[in-house]
């Protein structure tokens, strides 16, 4: 969902798909100077490191002012981290349907937000993740990003099933699935973009759960 350092924002609910939003010319714009202080960033780390890589370098090779740098991104982590999602992960939430069961939801959830990141260049991009795999610093904030993406999924889940957030049956629930979703994403290979077959994978975990988890 969003990045490490983003807060959670209020789940889409659901069932309520609208029309995309038209992109103003000034969000085209401000889109491809993200794009191309990420192109400059990735050019840097490939040639001489993400450590030796300073943010003033990133954005000389750019052609963007220091200014206009922390403008588009917070820390020099952030360009490797973030994403342009937000307003596709909505849209994606706001199409589930309503009156589904959890784990049904669960499914359909899981294959929205899969979709989503698989079809956009960035979050897609191989060399991205093996950064973030050999990189121990972006690891490690990955690793809080997809905390963070658990606790949005749980507010997500509170408001479509009309639950409590701090529920506990939801807690565990959330805990369970989420371990075992982020667990075998990408398991045969860690610094790989996840494919079809992990997907499968998560999708026949999700329904061992929802069976109980029988061993025999």
């Amino acid at each position: 969902m969003s990045g490490p350092e983003a807060p959670a924002r209020p789940p889409a609910p659901a069932g309520r798909a609208g029309a995309p939003a038209k992109v103003s010319l000034r969000e085209k714009q401000k889109a491809r100077t993200r794009r191309a202080i990420r192109s400059a960033a990735m050019r840097l780390f490939t040639a001489q490191g993400y450590d030796k890589t300073t943010v003033e370098q990133i954005a000389h090779e750019a052609e963007v002012s220091h200014t206009t740098f922390f403008r588009y991104f917070q820390t020099k982590e952030q360009v490797v981290l973030s994403h342009d999602l937000d307003d596709d992960i909505d849209a994606a939430l706001a199409a589930i349907p309503a009156g589904l069961g959890h784990f049904d939801l669960l499914r359909r959830l899981i294959r929205a937000m899969y979709d989503v990141h698989a079809a956009d260049e960035w979050t897609s991009d191989l060399q991205r993740m093996a950064l973030i795999d050999t990189e121990p610093a972006l690891r490690e904030a990955y690793q809080l990003q997809k905390e963070q993406s658990i606790a949005e999924a749980a507010e997500f889940f509170a408001e479509y099933l009309d639950v409590d957030r701090d529920d506990f049956a939801l807690r565990v629930f959330i805990a369970a699935v989420g371990g075992v979703a982020f667990r075998l994403m990408g398991e045969d290979d860690p610094g790989c973009v996840p494919d079809g077959s992990d997907l499968d994978r998560v999708m026949g975990a999700i329904d061992l759960l929802e069976r109980g988890l029988p061993l025999v």
